[in-house]
């Protein structure tokens, strides 16, 4: 894996402020970024250049003992993102330290970021955020849970939610505010495609045929509303049972497989702090 570019992340993940919280021990495991060099170290810090490497062999004999100085560092979301002392990481990763001296910055997100966590996730995150926020279901339905397998998932829905508002335009004759359109998308919609697709059992037969990662709701949704609305060229009267009734008789091509295999991921848990 590649070390996280600072930059990005801040962009992705929508930092809220900052704060010097001064010299403390970090956890060498949770060092996942840099601030410019991310290019230089893969994650693990190994250098990928000569002069990275020359520039080690001289910190080994300067600092034979482990004592270093405090390296500099950006905090988001308790994950860390080196400014300065890229080669002091590498060298305490190479002798297995657990813990570094860091001058610390801490950046406030809403966001838990792990260890593992990779590019993809982080756009997830952000694509998540602007479906939320855009369309105003983050704030008429604050505890509906929106993540998709795969990132197109959340543009597709923006456009739902966005062709929801103009249907119920024509039928009230005014424009809803975007709250009330997303709101009664996810009451009149999302809800009842979600039970449709619990009464067919499509939770357990994905899970068989999308082992491990299985799909989330909003997967779900997303497909019994295209397959709904499929079915409805030829018959109006299909509802979303109708749907997952077809959804049953799914069959996973070696193509599928291999895309969601290979894009699969999930947005970052927001902190509970």
């Amino acid at each position: 894996m590649d070390l996280l570019p600072f930059d990005e992340t801040r962009r992705w993940l929508r930092v809220l402020g900052q704060a010097y919280v001064g010299v403390r021990e970090i956890p060498v495991e949770r060092i996942v970024g840099s601030v410019d060099r991310e290019g230089d170290f893969d994650r693990d810090f190994r250098p990928r250049g000569r002069l990275s490497r020359s520039r080690l062999a001289n910190l080994r004999r300067a600092f034979p003992d482990d004592v270093m100085p405090a390296i500099s560092v950006f905090e988001v979301g308790g994950a860390y993102f080196v400014e300065d002392g890229h080669h002091r990481v590498a060298v305490a990763r190479e002798r297995g330290a657990e813990f570094i001296d860091a001058e610390v910055t801490r950046l406030q997100t809403n966001y838990e970021v792990p260890p593992g966590v990779d590019v993809s996730q982080l756009v997830h995150t952000e694509q998540q955020r602007i479906l939320l926020e855009e369309t105003g279901l983050g704030r008429a339905r604050p505890e509906a849970v929106i993540e998709f397998t795969l990132l197109d998932g959340y543009a597709q829905l923006c456009d739902i939610i966005k062709a929801h508002g103009y249907d119920l335009a024509r039928q009230r004759g005014a424009v809803p505010a975007p709250e009330k359109v997303a709101g009664d998308w996810y009451d009149s919609v999302f809800l009842p495609a979600l039970r449709a697709a619990r009464r067919a059992g499509l939770p357990e037969r994905m899970a068989q045929l999308y082992e491990p990662w299985g799909l989330t709701d909003a997967d779900l949704v997303l497909w019994l509303y295209q397959l709904r609305r499929d079915v409805r060229a030829y018959d109006a009267s299909a509802d979303f049972d109708a749907a997952a009734r077809q959804a049953l008789e799914f069959r996973l091509t070696r193509q599928k497989r291999r895309r969601v295999l290979r894009e699969r991921s999930r947005p970052l848990p927001q902190r509970s702090d």
